[in-house]
């Protein structure tokens, strides 16, 4: 069971999109584009209302993506999750019992190939595939991998949430107001 059968997991980009799905449905929450100095006091506010923080590394600014930046999410903020394009970060997050998302970019087949050697090395617990917009990507990285895979990126209507989720996401993060709203019920 993938993040407890949830299957849109809300993106906030701002603090006040953070308050917004606090008081939601939704028990995992993705994290983008805050400052590091919010980040202690995010993660208090999420474990308050019992919600699974999970941290856009390579998007927190102010926060490096290199082994120091690392140790700090992992042993003073520990998230539920860090999602990273950098396989140092998500090697730690492994080795600390932090599920580690692997983000991809989907941009040509050489981005796609040094992105599966990426993942050979740091051996993420999901891939999260952007855009989410291409089905077909899904299903294909899935069966060369075998790590579930979520999907964000683009995702603006309902079809493209079921579009991803009919070619074997097991989530879709989003950060559109709306589509959480349709979720949550």
């Amino acid at each position: 069971m993938y993040f407890n059968n949830q299957q849109i997991i809300p993106a906030a980009r701002t603090v006040k999109q953070f308050d917004q799905v606090l008081n939601s449905p939704f028990e995992y929450i993705v994290l983008l584009e805050v400052h590091i100095s919010h980040l202690l006091s995010l993660k208090r506010e999420a474990d308050r209302h019992h919600k699974k923080l999970i941290i856009h590394a390579d998007l927190i600014h102010g926060l490096k993506t290199d082994n120091f930046a690392a140790d700090f999410l992992c042993n003073d903020v520990r998230p539920a999750g860090i999602i990273s394009t950098r396989s140092n970060m998500l090697i730690k997050a492994k080795s600390r019992g932090i599920i580690a998302i692997q983000r991809v970019f989907l941009i040509d087949t050489i981005a796609l190939e040094k992105s599966y050697s990426m993942i050979d090395t740091a051996k993420p617990d999901y891939i999260e595939l952007l855009p989410g917009i291409i089905p077909s990507m899904i299903s294909e990285i899935h069966q060369r991998t075998k790590i579930p895979v979520i999907t964000g990126g683009l995702i603006r209507q309902q079809e493209n949430v079921a579009e991803a989720l009919t070619a074997g996401a097991v989530a879709v993060t989003t950060s559109n107001k709306e589509l959480w709203q349709t979720f949550e019920k």
